[in-house]
């Protein structure tokens, strides 16, 4: 049997073959219930799924057995509890869903915690018909499950599952929002980082396979100071085929136009235009264009950077605020990420809103503008400092989810 360079649940059917024997409870179990160590337990679940609690502060050589009593855990099933140690070298519970399954957990130590070990392996006890993987910050919703990385790390599929399961995954893929200019007057507000989606799908959109995907997490754009003619734009996020490009950065004046990018940064005060968004493109969109600014020398008011759902408002009449991100539900409720940056003035307390989704607020009055906010690929709102000299705040972080169905 193969094992997966980047860590697999799939397990070696002789690491436990000098485990200790389980005393087994002949009373079959109909309720929630914390097991002893050395027991093994017989669990109806005719009624309604139950919970096997493990031990509390277990010690090496622990060992806790459990039997599908009724066959029924293929439709009601037999949630493994894990108290506060791993479970597989993961901080998640363990679900038995396979009807007339069983299976011995042995407590190895504070890194593995407890493993799996029976006459079949711990992903197919799980049912091999869904995908099995690990890495990032792993949740559940329903049915199904959701890796969140909010840095670089490692997709890690060591079950591919089939299509009577899941044997694809949907995604958000977010990249780092751009920086807002800086300069005396106003500067333009960032722009977000590219917004890509496939969730929801009825059966998943990329399919995968045995092995490691990379991910990578676009960092945010890094402020600047004066004479910069153009705040930094955002890094790319990566997963698989899907990359979202970095959000584009704010101008300054003079006549300075916003950088593109996944949603375009925002123009200056004195008739800048704000970048072109989707850059490059891609259908969906990722994103849109930054506003422009409006150039008549009266308005002092730069554009604000583009999102994910709209275009970054022009600089005239009023302080301009970033694009609107979008919502989704991929993490089993509502977050709106990729909102725009908004422009600065220079003659009023305060510039344009941020948009929607993590867009940072732009300076008014000599202020540097506010940051986009870590984790949404929200751009920075464009500076005002006085003379200059300030550094615009830096974009927001972006974040890759995926998710794919675990179980029935």
């Amino acid at each position: 049997m193969g094992v997966v360079s980047c860590g697999t649940t799939m397990l070696d059917q002789g690491v436990f073959n000098n485990i200790g024997a389980v005393t087994w409870d002949t009373t079959a179990k109909t309720g929630n219930f914390t097991g002893v160590s050395g027991n093994g337990y017989f669990v109806n679940t005719t009624s309604g799924s139950i919970t096997v609690t493990l031990p509390s502060s277990p010690s090496a050589g622990n060992i806790v057995g459990i039997k599908d009593y009724a066959n029924t855990a293929g439709t009601n099933k037999i949630v493994v509890g894990r108290n506060g140690s791993n479970i597989q070298g993961t901080a998640a519970n363990f679900d038995l869903v396979t009807s007339g399954g069983s299976v011995l957990l042995v407590y190895v130590d504070g890194t593995q915690g407890w493993k799996v070990t029976s006459a079949s392996e711990a992903a197919d006890l799980q049912s091999t018909q869904y995908v099995v993987a690990t890495g990032g910050t792993i949740t559940t919703s329903g049915d199904y499950r959701i890796h969140t990385f909010t840095g670089p790390g490692t997709f890690c599929v060591s079950n591919a599952g089939a299509p009577g399961g899941s044997a694809k995954v949907d995604y958000v893929v977010v990249a780092g929002g751009g920086a807002g200019g800086s300069g005396q007057g106003g500067a333009g507000g960032g722009g977000a980082g590219g917004h890509r989606v496939s969730y929801p799908s009825p059966a998943g959109t990329i399919p995968v396979s045995v092995q490691g995907y990379p991910i990578t997490v676009g960092s945010g754009g890094s402020g600047v100071t004066a004479p910069s003619p153009v705040g930094g734009s955002g890094s790319n996020s990566v997963f698989s085929t899907i990359t979202s490009a970095g959000g584009g950065g704010g101008a300054k004046q003079p006549n300075g136009n916003g950088a593109s990018g996944g949603s375009g940064g925002g123009g200056s005060i004195d008739g800048g235009c704000g970048g072109a968004g989707n850059t490059p493109p891609v259908s969906p969109s990722q994103g849109n264009p930054g506003g422009n600014g409006p150039g008549n020398g009266t308005s002092i008011k730069a554009g604000g950077g583009g999102g994910a759902s709209a275009a970054g408002q022009n600089g005239t009449p009023g302080p301009a605020a970033g694009g609107a991100g979008s919502a989704n539900s991929i993490t089993g409720s509502s977050v709106t990420r990729a909102g725009g940056g908004g422009g600065s003035v220079s003659c009023q307390p305060a510039g344009g809103a941020g948009g929607a989704g993590g867009g940072g607020a732009g300076g008014g009055g000599g202020s540097p503008g506010s940051a986009g906010t870590a984790n949404t690929g929200g751009g920075s709102g464009g500076g005002s400092p006085s003379p200059g000299s300030s550094p615009s705040a830096n974009g927001g972080s972006g974040v890759v989810i995926i998710t794919y169905k675990f179980r029935n």
